[in-house]
């Protein structure tokens, strides 16, 4: 149930009657039609820009739209007063059966409340992590994972059939540094004194792995040049580093349904077949590049390179795909990795990168929108860094890693839970400051403690009133009569609750899951509120001794926002707690 559109729906109808009568022109353009909280809640219930949006092109001014729609408005039975503000916008007031209508939409729907068809099994491909398979996740793709594992999920509840992925960089000369680095420490398992030189990895999670190899191979590779040994060590350390990232993310909860080798695309005929595909486009040329703009490099020189042409999709430069002794660049293969994904028939591509890779969206904007002449959109999201503080100082690099903080740190300190909540507590493209103290603290200022603190109130009033032999399952709950509900601070919480299907569907198509952070902390303020009101007037507490109607009614408005808070913590990957401790 989605109040917001069905009233949206009713302004829409209202419209089109007055273009009937000539009121208003034909052939206006609706899209901008809006219904929405207004900012001031004193103001109404809902607001509508009508009267301002189609001012302009009907030729009239908005406050008489306006106050002709209001008159109109005010005639349907689900409209108790419309109300013209300013210079044309238009407050309505809904009257407290419609908010009664609420709770028990989503006694009765429960988790399914909220849910949308907008996507309608549309095809998306959540890619997110694809960390290079040389070492622990550390905690910037942690914040990454959060990050698309919770989009994935707000996809999925918005009706979108979603496929997690992550992408193995295993082609690439970072493969073979790892496999030199797991040399050393398994020629370290074998007693021999090692030295990590520069580039290679020295943390001490790789001595596990050395050992392990020892035991597959035992002194076959000892002593023995590198030609021997390379290739069948790389092969080996990628897959312990891939079971090792597997472990990282299931700590906080995260799998993917695909897991995609870059390495698969060499020897295949993809790479090519991509490329191929950008050629028969007129992409795909020789030439020379500009020099780079400002500080000329000493060893530049203008050379003909193999060149996309990126900027016919949006680029700002054509692009390399071919280095000068052959090989491809960087650029060639995730071409053919996109070329891939809209083969296997995905309407909608999401790609999760860290900040440092934002120069590298527009040039993959004008790849996926060559590849697929513009039919599938890509939509590329910057997470950016997280600083770590515990009592009040940064947090150390992990003796483990070596050289950075890794995501089992963070979890091992906070739980996986808190660890995604406050991810999430952020925009993406926003810095974020992750205090090691504050994250636990029980306090408003937490906001994980919040909302989970809301939950656990409500379920301690569900346990209290079972004691007192009042039935508080939701079936029971929605057939309470609710016409006692007339508090303002009640009426407040029943609006919040209506508020969730909007907002999953501006969450869902801003692809912005931190919406949903934010919504249930000010749900769960709406709650606390109302909770603490009951301290000063009994006649809003919850359970209301000697009458049990009036309790369920209560209990039933409590527990439809509870409903809402499991179903938004399900979208960002987090346990409801049903008890403080």
């Amino acid at each position: 149930m989605n109040l917001f559109d069905e009233i949206r729906s009713l302004v829409l109808d209202t419209l089109a009657g007055m273009q009937a009568t000539g009121a208003l022109p034909e052939g206006l353009d609706m899209a901008n039609v809006a219904v929405e909280p207004p900012r001031d809640p004193a103001h109404g219930d809902m607001a509508t820009n009508a009267a301002m949006v189609l001012a302009k092109p009907a030729g009239l001014k908005p406050r008489d739209i306006a106050e002709t729609l209001a008159s109109r408005l005010g005639a349907d039975a689900r409209i108790d007063r419309a109300e013209v503000a300013g210079p044309g916008f238009l407050n309505l007031r809904l009257a407290p059966a419609h908010w009664h209508a609420v709770v028990r939409a989503a006694l009765a729907q429960g988790a399914a409340f909220g849910r949308s068809d907008m996507g309608q099994g549309k095809r998306v491909n959540v890619e997110y992590v694809s960390a290079n398979p040389t070492g622990p996740l550390h905690v910037g793709h942690t914040r990454g994972a959060v990050f698309g594992d919770a989009l994935a999920s707000l996809l999925a509840f918005a009706g979108y059939e979603v496929t997690r992925e992550y992408y193995i960089n295993d082609g690439g000369a970072q493969v073979d540094v790892l496999a030199r680095s797991v040399y050393l420490r398994y020629l370290e398992a074998h007693g021999q004194k090692v030295a990590f030189a520069d580039g290679t990895y020295p943390g001490d999670y790789l001595i596990e792995v050395g050992r392990a190899l020892k035991e597959k191979v035992g002194d076959a590779y000892v002593d023995q040049p590198e030609a021997v040994w390379l290739a069948p060590i790389r092969d080996f350390s990628t897959e312990a580093m891939m079971d090792l990232i597997r472990d990282d993310l299931k700590s906080l909860g995260v799998e993917m349904d695909v897991f995609f080798s870059e390495k698969s695309l060499y020897g295949t005929g993809l790479i090519e077949a991509a490329i191929e595909d950008l050629r028969g486009k007129n992409l795909i040329y020789r030439g020379v590049l500009e020099p780079p703009k400002g500080k000329m490099p000493e060893d530049w020189e203008p050379r003909e390179q193999t060149l996309f042409k990126s900027t016919a999709h949006g680029d700002d430069v054509d692009r390399p795909i071919m280095k000068s002794d052959g090989g491809w660049t960087y650029f060639a293969p995730d071409i053919a990795y996109h070329y891939d994904k809209i083969a296997r028939g995905f309407d909608l591509l999401i790609d999760v990168f860290g900040a440092d890779h934002g120069g590298y969206v527009k040039r993959m904007k004008a790849a996926v929108s060559a590849l697929s002449d513009g039919r599938v959109p890509v939509d590329i999201k910057l997470c950016q860094l997280v600083k770590l503080y515990k009592n009040g100082e940064p947090f150390k690099m992990s003796k483990r890693a070596g050289t950075f903080v890794t995501l089992r740190d963070v979890v091992d300190q906070v739980g996986a839970d808190v660890t995604r909540f406050v991810m999430l507590t952020r925009k993406n493209d926003a810095p974020l400051d992750f205090d090691f103290d504050k994250v636990l603290e029980q306090s408003k200022e937490n906001p994980v403690f919040y909302v989970q603190y809301a939950n656990a109130r409500v379920n301690s009033v569900l346990r209290k009133a079972r004691e007192a032999g009042i039935a508080v399952d939701d079936a029971a709950l929605a057939a309470a009569d609710l016409t006692g509900l007339t508090h303002e601070a009640e009426l407040a919480l029943a609006k919040k609750i209506a508020e969730w299907p909007r907002q999953v569907e501006i969450a869902a198509r801003a692809n912005e899951p931190h919406r949903v952070a934010f919504f249930l902390y000010d749900l769960a303020a709406e709650l606390h509120g109302l909770w603490n009101r009951g301290h000063d007037e009994p006649s809003l507490r919850f359970l209301q001794e000697g009458d049990p109607a009036t309790s369920a009614a209560k209990i039933a408005l409590a527990r439809a926002a509870t409903v809402v808070i499991c179903a938004g913590l399900g979208i960002l990957g987090v346990a409801p707690v049903d008890e403080m401790r």
